[in-house]
């Protein structure tokens, strides 16, 4: 590479970071089971641990999002929380909701028939939004499974103009410097309508909530063969998009390593965003979340393996050479256009990566670092004893 593309990549990676996912660190599986590994995480505090060994190998990775009922019981104190995460180098990222697990919620939260139980999912809503308050997050991201599964089951129009109260109660419970990021998903756990089901209706939603919501971009949440990047791009134009939680699928909400199926529609969403930047002369405020299921993966290397593709591509996607784009696309060559796009998807961005790592102290490989650590042996033994001293199932999987 030349020595002017490893400064430009250099200078955009210093501004790139990815919020990790703290239900990643936790033993997983899928709706047969959950499968369990001696290493992950048993509470907050291994999660933060864990979070923070990525950020320390990584150096992108400052923030981790929480999932309230998953993170927090009535006892958790908030000041440790916060000072755990001090110690770790990261900081608390986005607060995540759960208004879909409780068996009052099998026909909906914010749009049950049941007014109680609407007043209570709103209610869960906004105390987690004064959680965030209270643990300096800035992002409230937000994921229903509400939806029907069988035609004439409930009136969609109401439903919709419950979604739109709901989100603009949760809306007036923020602080000035806080957003709400309003997720869409076509289908599961709802098979005959969702209720938010695609970013029209969730950009619809974040309107008329306020000026504080935007769109949240799930890569999995798309039907087969959409186009996400020109959903991107429209979010994008409307200055709506406020983030994405990233993962790859091969069928359907698969929440599988980033780029691990389909690499170069990673670029190419990252090719409407630097082009975004390209037109307006800055840069969006877009946060990048992972939100990936690592059930058969070690944990703690699927995160770092994640974020060292996001750069990748991200860097990859930089060095469009825009020039050339505008010229074959004013004389309408179509071949030279994708040829530019094909030209950086093939470029070595190695030598940036490794000079960033370089300057920043860490390894040029992260994840050979840290598996030289000796960290993941050295967690599995200690979370093997307390497993065993709490009675909880457990594995000697990726000891």
């Amino acid at each position: 590479m030349e020595d002017a593309a490893i400064a430009r990549v250099i200078s955009a990676l210093d501004r790139f970071s990815i919020e990790l996912p703290s239900w990643g660190f936790a033993d997983t599986g899928t709706r047969f089971g959950k499968f369990f590994q001696t290493p992950a995480a048993i509470d907050i505090y291994d999660k933060i641990s864990d979070a923070g060994c990525v950020h320390q190998h990584t150096g992108c990775c400052p923030e981790m999002a929480v999932h309230v009922l998953w993170d927090f019981t009535d006892d958790t104190p908030v000041a440790s929380v916060k000072q755990a995460a001090h110690e770790a180098n990261i900081r608390i990222g986005s607060i995540n909701p759960n208004v879909f697990q409780d068996q009052d919620y099998k026909l909906g939260s914010v749009a049950n028939p049941d007014p109680g139980i609407r007043e209570r999912a709103v209610d869960h809503l906004t105390s987690s939004i004064r959680l965030g308050q209270a643990l300096d997050s800035k992002l409230v991201s937000l994921w229903f499974a509400d939806g029907t599964n069988y035609p004439g089951q409930d009136c969609m129009r109401r439903r919709k103009r419950c979604f739109e109260d709901a989100l603009e109660a949760c809306h007036a419970a923020l602080s000035e410097d806080q957003q709400l990021l309003v997720e869409y998903k076509p289908f599961e756990p709802a098979f005959y309508h969702t209720d938010i089901a695609d970013w029209g209706m969730a950009l619809l939603l974040a309107k008329k909530a306020g000026p504080q919501a935007k769109v949240l971009v799930d890569t999995g949440h798309h039907y087969s063969a959409q186009n996400i990047e020109q959903i991107v791009a429209w979010l994008l134009d409307e200055q709506m998009l406020g983030g994405f939680h990233f993962n790859d699928r091969r069928y359907a909400d698969d929440d599988l390593t980033l780029g691990s199926i389909d690499p170069y529609q990673v670029f190419r969403i990252f090719s409407e965003i630097h082009s975004f930047h390209q037109a307006t002369e800055g840069e969006s405020a877009i946060a990048y979340m992972v939100d990936q299921s690592h059930n058969l993966k070690p944990k703690t290397e699927a995160m770092i393996q994640t974020a060292m593709l996001a750069q990748e591509y991200y860097a990859k996607a930089l060095l469009i050479d825009w020039e050339e784009l505008s010229r074959a696309r004013k004389s309408g060559s179509v071949v030279d256009a994708e040829r530019v796009y094909q030209a950086a998807f093939r470029r070595d961005v190695t030598p940036a990566l490794e000079a960033w790592r370089e300057a920043k102290g860490l390894a040029v490989d992260p994840l050979i670092a840290f598996r030289e650590s000796g960290y993941l042996e050295r967690i599995a033994a200690e979370r093997s004893e307390r497993r065993e001293s709490l009675g909880l199932k457990s594995s000697s999987s990726y000891a």
